[in-house]
């Protein structure tokens, strides 16, 4: 065994653990999971109001 035997061995094990990561990735186990994360940005209820700054009395004085 030299070292082009190891390069395959490596190279059909590194191929068979993506597949089994696409494999786990795309089983219906995780669709699920999958779709509420894809709807986590749409679900917002509320609209996004900005907050408005606060003056503090030593602001008001100079304004007026």
């Amino acid at each position: 065994m030299d070292i082009n035997d190891l390069r395959s061995l490596f190279t059909v094990l590194a191929f068979v653990a993506f597949l089994g990561i696409v494999w786990w990735a795309y089983s219906d186990r995780r669709k699920k999971t999958y779709d509420e994360a894809a709807m986590l940005p749409l679900d917002d209820d509320s609209p996004f109001v900005p907050p408005t700054p606060q003056l503090t009395k030593n602001q008001e004085r100079k304004s007026s």
